[in-house]
């Protein structure tokens, strides 16, 4: 009888196996009125999109219907690959209660958070995002959460709590000593050794690449400033420990003296860059280093610093400093020939107006399309996936978005986004 009972469930599994295995394989077909599959390249018309499983099978010139093919109608779209916003934070959103989450939010309650933010950023068409800051047990439960399918959200990269010197940007500040003592970053550090250790601790922990505050940031309630707050040996001990580790390494930076140094030490990527000069440039260009420019953060905390209530005066002052000066650097930056990737600092602004940062780089001189390469070809290699996604080609993930006007005349096409695909699952389609 238990040889019978066993060989009926088992029966019974492999028949809902062959059943899964027929869903990822069956076909759809998406018929694009206006194809930007390549972004950089002129769209092609009346394009087939082959979509089986998560990933592309093909692309075919105008509509074709093959035999049992589940057909998608973008006639009237344009249809581009998903957005990549390469820094986020999911688990929060400034406002008037944010400098107090450590204090009253669990990890589990800031995942809960940050799915029901990832899920409006997968909406607003961002389908892989880089999380760059936030508690690192919620971040991991997220990050792989949205990965076996349990909550609908972006692909993420997590970087969990930034590495960064005691008293830093991203250790705890502004609250009483004896509050200071009992919720320092467990990645604060000081000297070469500690700061390696800080990173291998990361990596171990499942870090997939390390973030360091390099200079002082406008929201952490201190008066320390926005420059350099790492010496020369503590930065190369990070950059080495990491990249010996198979790691990148990208900096919050706002001062030159931090942007310079870091730059200098091998780093990757500069977050914000505010304050980039002609050397800055030189080393991106040197380096091969990429700069997020997040001018949406920086339009926000401006805006914020006269209307809103909740700011601290440190805050206020430094917001009023540095947010106004954000556009004209993506500006030099662009002049300048530095590559571009695409990232708002969500968090800061509100989830689900990522494409916002899309209008402020063309008002700083991006054309449409270049502004659309650094949320595609160009923020894919930044975060290391440019084989699996960042264009609609055969063989990459079926992250696929539409909209229903042309969004090389008009860039505020991107913020209403009709589409979303990702992994092959239709998330939106209206």
């Amino acid at each position: 009888m238990l040889r019978t009972i066993a060989t009926a469930l088992a029966a019974t599994a492999l028949a809902g196996l062959a059943q899964a295995q027929d869903a990822e394989e069956a076909l759809t077909v998406i018929h694009a009125g206006w194809l930007l599959a390549i972004p950089g390249e002129a769209p092609l018309e009346q394009q087939s999109i082959l979509v089986r499983g998560e990933r592309i099978e093909g692309i075919q010139a105008g509509y074709v219907t093959p035999d049992g093919a589940t057909v998608i109608d973008l006639s009237d779209d344009y249809v581009m690959p998903g957005f990549i916003d390469s820094h986020v934070h999911l688990q929060s959103e400034l406002g008037p209660g944010r400098r107090f989450n450590t204090f009253t939010e669990s990890p589990s309650d800031l995942a809960f958070a940050g799915a029901d933010n990832a899920r409006t950023t997968l909406m607003a068409g961002f389908t892989t995002v880089q999380d760059v800051g936030g508690n690192f047990e919620a971040a991991l439960a997220l990050r792989d959460a949205v990965d076996a399918g349990f909550v609908p959200g972006p692909r993420m990269r997590v970087a969990g709590t930034a590495v960064t010197p005691t008293g830093g940007h991203a250790d705890v500040n502004g609250f009483a000593l004896d509050v200071l003592h009992q919720f320092t970053s467990p990645t604060a550090c000081n000297g070469p050794a500690q700061c390696r250790e800080a990173v291998r601790t990361l990596i171990r922990g499942g870090a997939d690449v390390i973030k360091i505050t390099a200079t002082g940031g406008v929201l952490s309630d201190t008066a320390a400033g926005v420059e350099r707050q790492f010496f020369d040996d503590e930065l190369e001990s990070i950059v080495e420990a990491a990249h010996m580790m198979g790691r990148q390494v990208t900096a919050h930076a706002h001062g030159v003296t931090g942007i310079n140094a870091f730059l200098e030490a091998g780093g990757d990527s500069i977050e914000h860059g505010t304050y980039l000069d002609t050397d800055s440039i030189r080393l991106m260009r040197r380096n091969g280093a990429y700069l997020v420019p997040t001018v949406l953060a920086g339009v926000t905390v401006a805006e914020l610093a006269e209307t809103a209530d909740f700011m601290t005066d440190n805050q206020r002052a430094k917001s009023r400093a540095v947010g106004p000066q954000m556009l004209e650097m993506a500006r030099r930056a662009h002049d300048g020939g530095v590559t571009i990737a695409f990232g708002t600092d969500s968090g800061v602004s509100q989830h689900g107006d990522n494409a916002r940062e899309f209008e402020l780089l063309v008002e700083a001189g991006l054309t449409p399309m270049e502004a659309i390469e650094t949320a595609t070809i160009h923020a894919s290699r930044h975060v290391r996936m440019d084989s699996d996604i960042g264009t609609i080609e055969t063989g990459k993930y079926a992250d696929i978005v539409a909209v229903d006007g042309n969004p090389l005349e008009n860039i505020s096409e991107l913020r209403d986004v009709d589409f979303v695909m990702k992994n092959g699952t239709v998330y939106l389609s209206e």
